[in-house]
This record gives C-alpha cells, structure tokens and sequence, in this order.
C-alpha cells in the first residue's frame, strides 16, 4: 500500500495535464477578448467612415 502511494505521489503527468489545459485557457480568453476588442474598434471606425460617405453626397439636384 505504501508503495502505491508513494508512486501516486511522484507521480506528476497528472499535474502537468492541468497546467497546460490551464494556459490554453487564458490563451484563448486572451484571444476572445482581443477579438471582440478589435470588432468594437472596427465597428466604430466603419460607422465613421459610413457616416462621412453619405454626409460627403447631399448637395442637392443643380
């Protein structure tokens, strides 16, 4: 019995399996809130642009 636990003790890919699921989780929540960062940006300058173009246009008829 001591000898398993012992082995259980050294025993360490277990642990190794959960750090690296655990930074490909921030990895991608990084990622996730970059990307919707750069969206809300995008969004923005397209709306500017948008609202330039067709402000750009009205002269009227002559």
């Amino acid at each position: 019995m001591n000898k398993i636990f012992a082995r259980f003790v050294k025993d360490e890919s277990g642990a190794t399996a959960i750090e690296y699921g655990l930074i490909a989780a921030l990895i991608a929540l990084a990622i996730m809130v970059g990307a919707g960062n750069l969206g809300t940006t995008l969004n923005s300058k397209f709306e500017d642009i948008s609202t330039q173009v067709s402000g750009a246009g009205g002269g009227g008829g002559e």
